[in-house]
């Protein structure tokens, strides 16, 4: 099944990585999908489970697909706005990236954080320690061209389509709320901004919130997978470390294409935590190799 891409892009997003949590969730059952760090959806929109709890402290990624969800946003109604906004933004340019930025930064329009999503560069979402979106722009005027808003307006029509099909509740909430509501019959998918790394993504990310939700983890009723980095070319997450000592690991290089900075391009070796058993494949000698070989 091709993997359904979202219509909001981040830092970190783990298109890539669906295919091997999809398999790894299927090793248990599980009566409600939640997510505290939903970022772009892309984990949720994949598995497809029909009753979700989908939360995140960034309040505009609620809006948004909340908005979708209502009816707010339809496919034709981000044509349209995309098609306006991107002639504006062809004539007037980097300028008008910044009108709409500060506009956006007032009034918190859903529509206006699609386009700045899809017009920031490198497709980084990052917030100022006031709230305020602070992206430059891509500096390419004719980024909205006829393909690239059908590209986004049909990634809105799969997305609509999943969330009309589903009971899907958005919530924006802190992690640990959403984690402690977490009961036996749930299954928690966690995508925390990598610390040391991804950590200005919305709130800032550190040391003490990362073992917050290791505490949070290691006493919840609900089985959960916890995806993280767990080292590169320059260093070792150590708090993976910390992770290792309570669940069980599966590890494998991935590469991300979106990042501020080049050390944020390099491959670097990716951690699937979980808390239940699952049977590896007799043949695999390695944990790189028993994700691979599962898939």
């Amino acid at each position: 099944m091709k993997t359904i891409i979202p219509p909001i892009k981040c830092q970190g997003i783990k298109t890539k990585l669906v295919p091997s949590i999809k398999q790894l969730a299927s090793k248990t059952s599980y009566q409600r999908w939640i997510e505290p760090f939903v970022g772009s959806g892309v984990v949720a929109f994949n598995i497809l489970p029909k009753e979700a709890l989908l939360c995140d402290s960034n309040p505009h990624i609620i809006a948004f697909y909340r908005a979708v969800q209502d009816g707010a946003i339809t496919p034709e109604i981000a044509h349209l706005f995309l098609r306006q906004e991107g002639k504006f933004l062809s004539v007037h340019g980097e300028d008008y990236y910044y009108e709409v930025r500060n506009r956006f930064n007032q009034n918190h329009s859903p529509l206006d954080f699609l386009f700045l999503n899809r017009a920031c560069f490198n497709g980084i979402m990052r917030f100022n320690s006031k709230g305020q979106f602070n992206v430059p722009f891509c500096r390419k005027e004719n980024r909205f061209s006829s393909a690239y808003i059908t590209k986004i307006t049909n990634q809105i029509a799969t997305v609509q389509k999943a969330i009309q099909m589903n009971h899907y509740v958005f919530a924006c909430q802190d992690f640990k709320t959403t984690i402690s509501s977490a009961t036996e019959n749930d299954f928690l998918y966690c995508d925390p901004p990598y610390i040391d790394r991804y950590a200005d993504y919305f709130n800032q990310w550190t040391g003490s919130d990362e073992m917050n939700l290791l505490s949070l983890l290691r006493q919840t009723p609900a089985k959960f997978i916890l995806s993280t980095w767990k080292s590169n070319i320059f260093r070792s997450n150590n708090y993976a470390e910390l992770y290792s000592e309570y669940f069980q690991i599966w590890t494998f290089q991935h590469f991300y294409h979106v990042g501020g900075s080049l050390e944020n391009r390099h491959g670097m070796e990716e951690a699937l935590f979980f808390n239940y058993d699952t049977p590896y494949p007799m043949e695999c000698h390695n944990e790189a190799e028993q994700l691979a070989l599962s898939l």
